[in-house]
């Protein structure tokens, strides 16, 4: 917090210089919503205010557009492969200065150490994160993750500064049933008076009105556009996603209008360095929501205050005396090309270039976290005694999938066969924390993939090895090459290893850099599509990695077996 001194309070009055100020800009004003053509002075981190200020140091911007700092509601860093150094310097470039970011992925590897690892780890970036302690470790008790983080041992990490929050409440069940554990980490974060997150895909009436009146404020799966009207209706922030796998913000934007955009934010959730690179972070939304016919203002509204208002961050989102000087410059509010980025007045992007050194956390501590029992080619067999079975069936654009139904060809041990004519291939999950010796094995339709096979370590929330394929050998070579490197990614075809990726951090995270994660990433996807035939409407490592997320509609695979998430129970892979 910022602590007004006579210094301040002297540059504000003209008696001396500021430290930086920005002249000939457009200032976008986002409490009036309008362009303030003024200079704008800067003092030890904090705007002064709008006028004929003299700087120590003056920049001529010549009719750039000076926005607030952008602001992304919910990302997942452990979704881009990067560490938080490496994803903060990706971001700045873009005008992003804060993120609030949710390390479900790293803590349900690894537990509370993983979460102590990423705030040591971004006190290195210029990025300003904040993070909400997750709320979901284990995400269900459909799974086996490699922590259990209950209400108990959050005290002590929910008294801490750098915790705003309680990370997306998945368990809506538990709420609306009232589970006491449940209960318990709700009012222990309402007793903090921190926020607390949201994920109720569907959730709609009076279930709803339990989960909302429990104190939970924010969601980012709105199904419709009408769950997205409710909610906003009853009080929610709706944070309009738009990452790699869920594009969400397309669909949802022709919601907003002039009565309910306040109650609006954007977020990524899960982005890799490959979209950013391509497509950008938050200066994305702001393109597709001018595109859609969002005032550019109301967007950069979206973008800035409304997040700062959702997550009580009184100290920016909009430029104005006493705020923190978290800038970015435009060239014009149709395409957003970012020019510089300013966190606390200290310029630390340059036409996309990172001005600050990257230097990295010690990561010892979320190493080495492969503990897989008794895998072997027999265990990812099938002994069906019906042709008719239920089937994960993938929609493109979403993690959303369908309950299907199909009828397939076996052996004469029961086993599936593979037919190249049709889009069904083998799905399975393989325990990797607790050497349960757990492996699951279901049916996948929609991959597209015709040779071989791809295992990853990321798999969501729990982050077991989850693999897909045309054939067993082929996905128990992955599955065992997998295991030997570490984790990340390994492509298989006709026995040999056709691409990897390490992901050392957990098995989920990098300790490269951007330059080398994007390419092997790029490398990768290039090889699935290209070798494998994976389906070219989807992103074929990150659309595999939630296919085991048994919180969102409509059938997915665990550890433990086939879930049908919309009756919240482990099912049959026969038909019945």
């Amino acid at each position: 917090m910022f602590k007004i001194n006579k210094d301040f309070i002297d540059v504000a009055m003209k008696r001396k210089k500021a430290d930086l100020v920005l002249k000939n800009g457009k200032i976008v004003d986002v409490f009036s919503r309008s362009i303030i053509e003024e200079d704008l002075a800067v003092h030890q981190g904090v705007i002064v205010g709008l006028g004929d200020y003299e700087g120590v140091e003056e920049i001529d911007l010549k009719g750039k557009y000076v926005s607030p700092g952008l602001i992304d509601g919910h990302i997942h860093i452990e979704s881009s492969y990067l560490t938080p150094e490496e994803l903060g310097s990706l971001l700045v470039n873009f005008g992003t200065t804060t993120i609030v970011a949710d390390p479900h992925e790293i803590v349900n590897v690894k537990g509370l150490e993983g979460l102590d690892y990423m705030i040591e780890a971004s006190k290195n970036t210029e990025l300003d994160i904040k993070y909400v302690l997750p709320s979901c470790v284990p995400a269900t008790p459909f799974e086996n993750a490699g922590a259990i983080v209950n209400s108990d041992d959050m005290h002590e990490h929910m008294n801490m500064d750098e915790i705003i929050g309680l990370g997306e409440f998945m368990n809506f069940p538990g709420v609306i049933y009232g589970d006491e554990e449940c209960l318990k980490k709700i009012n222990l974060t309402k007793e903090k008076n921190k926020i607390i997150d949201g994920h109720c895909p569907g959730l709609r009436g009076m279930e709803l009105n339990a989960y909302i009146g429990a104190g939970i404020s924010t969601d980012h799966e709105c199904m419709t556009e009408e769950e997205m009207k409710e909610k906003i209706s009853k009080g929610m922030y709706i944070q309009l996603r738009h990452g790699s796998a869920c594009h969400d913000l397309e669909r949802l934007i022709k919601v907003v209008d002039e009565k309910n955009y306040h109650r609006c934010m954007f977020c990524s959730d899960d982005r890799q360095p490959e979209t950013i690179l391509r497509q950008g972070h938050i200066d994305n939304h702001l393109r597709i929501a001018v595109k859609n016919g969002i005032n550019p203002i109301m967007a950069i509204q979206i973008a800035t205050i409304n997040a700062a208002n959702c997550y009580r961050f009184d100290d920016r989102g909009a430029i104005a005396p006493g705020r923190r000087a978290d800038l970015c410059v435009f060239e014009d509010l149709e395409d957003f090309k970012n020019i510089m980025t300013f966190i606390k007045g200290k310029k630390v992007s340059e036409d996309g270039k990172y001005l600050s050194e990257v230097e990295k956390a010690n990561m010892q501590k979320v190493l080495n976290s492969f503990n897989v029992k008794d895998f072997n080619i027999d265990r990812l067999k099938l002994n069906l005694k019906s042709k008719k079975v239920n089937a994960i069936e993938i929609i493109p654009g979403g993690v959303v999938t369908k309950s299907a139904v199909e009828e397939v060809e076996l052996d004469e041990n029961g086993d599936f066969l593979y037919n190249p004519n049709r889009d069904i291939v083998k799905i399975a999950v393989v325990e990797r924390h607790n050497g349960t010796g757990n492996v699951a094995v279901g049916l996948l339709k929609g991959y597209g993939i015709k040779s071989g096979a791809v295992a990853i370590s990321i798999a969501h929330d729990s982050h077991n090895i989850i693999v897909s394929g045309t054939n067993n050998e082929d996905m128990a070579k992955a599955v065992k090459e997998l295991t030997s490197q570490g984790g990340g990614v390994v492509l298989v075809e006709n026995g040999k290893v056709i691409g990897r990726m390490e992901l050392v951090i957990g098995g989920i995270m990098s300790d490269k850099s951007i330059e080398e994660v994007n390419g092997k990433l790029k490398e990768i996807h290039n090889l699935a599509i290209d070798e494998l035939k994976v389906n070219t409407n989807i992103d074929p490592i990150m659309t595999l990695c939630f296919m085991s997320l048994p919180v969102i509609p409509e059938l997915k695979i665990t550890d433990k077996g086939l879930f049908d998430v919309n009756k919240f129970e482990f099912t049959k892979l026969e038909f019945e």
